[in-house]
């Protein structure tokens, strides 16, 4: 068994217009680069992505907003980004705001197999509205939909052919819940090693998540914000 293909454009030939793809990530941490970048060249156009947010201007999900290549996002935050307001402001994108954890856990059920959940975040809100309120312990909670994606980008740091997954500290995110979440999961990775060198007490993501898997090549690693202390 072999899951590795030749690059980032060979692992997205098969996209069509119109997927719902899961990218991993956290800010710019942790985003799948080579692939976002082969969507973007392919030009496959009307796609919803889910994300924990619209990535910078010029970087990570923002090149798919600047191509317009976007019909709707889901999403916790995107406020580092001019291009996502302006599309916004203009109504050229769809947007579905969550909350960061109910983002989360809608993705984490979809790849446990269950169908919605209920939670007290956003009771009282617009986000409740048109949806079912129960009470549990004397407080009220919404009920939420899971969510799955047709396709998963993954970045992760250390992967066999098998498709076995290492994450490299905070940048196992939302990669290692969106992995478990797609009708087929494209990792990249910054090293293929031969099986049997990861522990298999140390895999964060097992290689039956894992549908494609391809060694990137030329990682920015850019940074939101770079702060430092004044001196």
């Amino acid at each position: 068994m072999d899951k590795r293909v030749a690059g980032a454009e060979a692992a997205i030939a098969n996209i069509k217009d119109g997927a719902t793809i899961l990218l991993g990530g956290f800010g710019l941490c942790g985003i799948p680069e080579n692939l976002i970048a082969a969507l973007r060249k392919k030009g496959t156009k009307d796609l919803t992505l889910v994300s924990n947010n619209a990535g910078i201007d010029d970087f990570g999900i923002g090149l798919l907003l600047q191509s317009k290549q976007v019909k709707k996002m889901i999403a916790s935050y995107v406020g580092e980004n001019k291009t996502f307001e302006q599309l916004a402001m203009k109504k050229e994108i769809e947007v579905e705001l969550n909350p960061q954890g109910t983002l989360a856990e809608r993705i984490r059920c979809g790849g446990a197999g269950i169908p919605a959940f209920f939670t007290p975040t956003g009771y009282g809100t617009l986000a409740a509205e048109g949806k079912e309120v129960r009470d549990f312990n004397g407080r009220p909670h919404v009920l939420v939909p899971s969510l799955r994606g047709d396709f998963a980008f993954i970045k992760a740091h250390k992967g066999d052919r098998w498709g076995n997954l290492v994450f490299r500290k905070t940048a196992r995110n939302y990669n290692a819940i969106m992995a478990t979440a797609a009708n087929y999961c494209i990792a990249e990775v910054e090293e293929i090693v031969e099986l049997g060198q990861l522990d298999p007490d140390c895999i964060h993501t097992p290689g039956i998540f894992v549908d494609a898997i391809f060694q990137g090549t030329n990682y920015v690693k850019r940074i939101e914000r770079r702060t430092v202390r004044k001196r």
